[in-house]
Formats: C-alpha cells, structure tokens, sequence
C-alpha cells in the first residue's frame, strides 16, 4: 500500500496496561488487527494471532515484533470464516498460554458492490460468515476458558450507523455485531466478564484497496471525516488497550466510536 499505512511499529509506546495477560486477536496479519496486537505486546500481553493462511509473510513480520517487545506471539493461520478455523484458534491459545483473558475480533470482508443485482449470494454469505458468524464461534468457543476480569472486543464499524450504498451486506454485519455483543455482554456479566465494541471510521487498511471501495475513491478515502483524512490503525489500536485494560472495568456492553469525527449515535 502507498503510503504505507501506521500500524504502531515506530510509534506506540506502551506503559504495563496489559502487564501478564494472555491475548487473542483476529486478523492480526495488517490492519488494524497488527496494530492491536503490536500494542497489546508493548503493553505486556502475550498475543495469539489469528489470519489467513495467504497472509503468513505479514503474519511473520508481526511475531517479530511481539517478540521484540519480550513478549510471547504464537501464529495460528486458518479460516476464521468456518467454526473450525475458530475453535482451532482458541484450542492452540489455551493450549500454549493456558486460558485466555482478552478476546479481540478484528478479522472481516468488505467488498464493495453498486447494485445489489450484482450482490452474488456467495458474497453475502462469505461476509456473514466472517464477520457474523465468525464472532459467534469464536467467542462460544473462548469463553469456557475465560474468567472474571475477562474482556471480549468486537469490531463494527462507522457503517453500522452510516452505510454506503455499495456496502450492504459489510454494513448489515456491523450493524449485527453491535446487537450481538450488547446481549452477550448482559449474559456474561454476572460471570465478570465484560464485552465491548470499537466502531472504527474511515481507517487506511489493506480491506479498502482489495475491494473494499472503488478504485476512483481511494485518493479521497476518509475526506468526509471532520478531520478531513482517514485514520491509521496504530490511531485505533489504544480504543481496543482501553477497553482490553482494568481502566474500563465498569465499562461493558458499549461501543466507543474512533471515527474521526463522522457522528455515531
């Protein structure tokens, strides 16, 4: 990508927030799934990592820098768009690490479509299943291993609020991932455990250049925001440390929006 999107390597500088927690991340290969899980390690946490077989060579750059932080990375590439590929993920994480204490779901599709007369079914159901369905298996399969002062971070999107006309079905799934994870949270609670949302804006990731907007709107990506610019994901990834870290130990059921200015309700 130019320019190379800010995921965190040069930038973030943690402080112990996560000092000895045992993470999982989604879509940990680019985006903003690196840039959490370079700040999840910079701040103390051991980070198992969630991709896409095809994205090992992105995967590996991230293990590096976990590891360069002290901190331990354990790469598990699979198909977070089939129940297996989410209950193989959490069974290596709590087979290496023991349990786990942060759940984060970044992993998604977004392909963008003028017409839903060219929405192929195949499409829909492949965004339902990674996005949707994906959060779904994942967090049934993780939460066995979860205890109180556990912390589950979804991923939903301005879109949820404000959709494109050419995002339908990507639009429809955040809009489902804010529902699902405010009545998981009421089921969890009384267990300790809390989940929460980050609703990120226009955000410079690989998503919008493999299909994910049209190719004449990529010089002005983002322009809409009140700032004016897209965000980098090292802008986000303090959203997912914040709601992961004891600072939001009375926050569960919520959504914080990093949208550079576009209004959530």
């Amino acid at each position: 990508m130019q320019p190379r999107p800010d995921h965190g390597e040069d930038s973030y500088v943690g402080s112990g927030r996560l000092a000895g927690r045992r993470a999982v991340v989604t879509g940990a290969d680019s985006g903003i799934g690196r840039a959490v899980a370079i700040a999840f390690a910079r701040e103390g946490a051991d980070v198992v990592l969630g991709y896409l077989p095809s994205e090992q060579a992105d995967a590996d750059e991230v293990v590096a820098l976990v590891e360069q932080a002290g901190r331990r990375a354990v790469p598990v590439p699979g198909d977070l768009g089939t129940e297996d590929g989410n209950t193989a993920l959490v069974r290596a994480a709590v087979e290496t690490l023991g349990g786990i204490d942060v759940l984060v779901s970044v992993a998604g599709v977004q392909t963008w479509v003028d017409d839903i007369a060219d929405l192929t079914t195949e499409q829909f159901d492949r965004t339902f299943k990674v996005n949707v369905y994906g959060l779904f298996w994942l967090t049934k399969a993780a939460l066995p291993h979860m205890g109180p002062g556990g912390s589950i971070v979804a991923t939903s999107s301005v879109q949820a609020y404000r959709p494109s006309p050419g995002l339908l079905d990507y639009a429809t799934t955040k809009a489902s991932i804010n529902t699902y994870a405010k009545a998981l949270a009421q089921q969890v609670a009384p267990r300790g455990i809390r989940v929460n949302v980050v609703a990120p804006g226009p955000v410079w990731t690989p998503l919008q250049v493999t299909g994910g907007q049209p190719p004449e709107k990529i010089p002005d990506f983002g322009a809409s925001a009140w700032l004016g610019r897209a965000g980098q994901p090292a802008e986000v990834a303090a959203a997912y440390v914040h709601l992961a870290g004891a600072e939001s130990s009375f926050t569960t059921g919520a959504t914080l929006s990093v949208t550079g200015g576009n209004p959530t309700p």
